[in-house]
């Protein structure tokens, strides 16, 4: 019984998060004097009224899925791994760096050897971090945050000066792309790609990893205890780094789809990109569920691609859109007091049922 409580409980903190998320920005938007119906019916319809911008919300879920998955698996091992955008940045520009340098390659096997390139580097620069926090006890924090700025601006070296004479490289051939006719067709020429499907095999696998392989439940067991993982016999400091370089690789896998599906290219980058802090975003909503995250991945596209029709058809900046989603975080965040009032909840009923007996 107390099993199927907390598994319950698991399944409405999200819920309520995300109920509690769109309430606090309705009553924001009625504090400024707009319409909170009006604004979200434009957003929901939006998206779901036209297959050009819900392939878009799925295309920006699909990497979401990635940076997501790649924070989960470094928080169950007890890192805060902040370095996903990095890891995302160093996944894409190998993937595109190997696609245009074998552009003749037979498809079968330049995307899996592009793709390949990009989880490879995206581990290798998570790995850094694993390996650092392992050896030496530095903070996970700091690295990846240096990391996250060290590959931006390396990122930005390769183009000006290796890949590109401007700020741009040139586009993949059409042998490393994931975009294919018949998905960009279904979705009125969106960029929703093979990616997308890609992101359903790795929930999948990500899923029997952590619950069915022994080296995923090491991982959770350093999470919980170190000490006592210690004691039965488990690696800490392989557990460590492990964790880090399948984090860093899945970052790296969406990275190289961020490039080979989206954009089929590679740009200088003003600032780190967004897609990776927001794939923590949605890890943390998902409770670190590998299914609660690709869920949320297509709530928070659905919100990020659906905020650009707030303010033609509502009237409502834009902005509404992102406080909805740091409301939804904070109440992810502050999920003890959901909790608190589920309990109470549960113990007033058993309290009745007791009197009513």
């Amino acid at each position: 019984m107390k099993v199927s409580r907390s598994k319950l409980d698991n399944l409405l903190v999200p819920i309520f998060s995300i109920i509690l998320g769109f309430v606090f920005g309705a009553i924001l938007m009625l504090f400024f004097g707009y319409n909170p119906i009006t604004a979200y019916e434009a957003m929901i319809m939006g998206v779901f009224g036209s297959p050009y911008f819900l392939g878009e919300a799925l295309r920006q879920a699909t990497i979401l899925t990635f940076t997501g998955l790649g924070f989960a698996i470094a928080f169950k091992a007890g890192f805060f791994n902040i370095g996903v955008s990095g890891q995302l940045l160093a996944g894409w520009v190998s993937a595109i760096w190997v696609a245009l340098a074998f552009p003749d390659l037979p498809r079968l096997v330049l995307v899996p050897l592009s793709i390949g390139a990009g989880v490879l580097f995206g581990a290798i620069w998570a790995g850094i971090a694993g390996f650092l926090r392992a050896y030496f006890g530095t903070s996970e924090v700091i690295v990846t945050i240096m990391l996250n700025f060290t590959a931006l601006h390396t990122t930005n070296y390769i183009i000006r000066n290796i890949l590109a004479v401007g700020n741009t490289t040139e586009r993949i051939s059409e042998n490393a792309s994931l975009r294919v006719g018949w998905l960009t067709d279904l979705t009125a020429g969106s960029r929703l790609n093979m990616g997308f499907f890609i992101a359903i095999v790795v929930v999948i696998l990500y899923w029997i990893f952590m619950t069915h392989m022994t080296a995923g439940f090491e991982i959770r067991a350093v999470g919980l205890n170190p000490f006592a993982s210690t004691y039965a016999g488990m690696s800490a400091k392989k557990n460590i780094i492990l964790s880090m370089v399948i984090s860093g690789a899945l970052a790296g896998l969406g990275g190289a789809i961020h490039g080979m599906g989206t954009f089929g290219n590679l740009f200088t980058q003003n600032a780190l990109p967004n897609i990776g802090f927001n794939g923590i975003a949605v890890a943390l909503l998902g409770l670190g569920n590998p299914i609660g995250i690709f869920f949320s991945s297509i709530l928070f596209g659905v919100l990020d691609v659906g905020a650009g029709f707030m303010p033609n058809r509502a009237g409502v900046p834009d902005e509404m859109a992102s406080i909805v989603i740091a409301a939804i975080i904070f109440f992810v965040g502050a999920n003890y007091l959901i909790r608190l009032v589920l309990n109470k909840v549960s113990t007033n009923k058993a309290v009745q049922n007791e009197g009513g007996e």
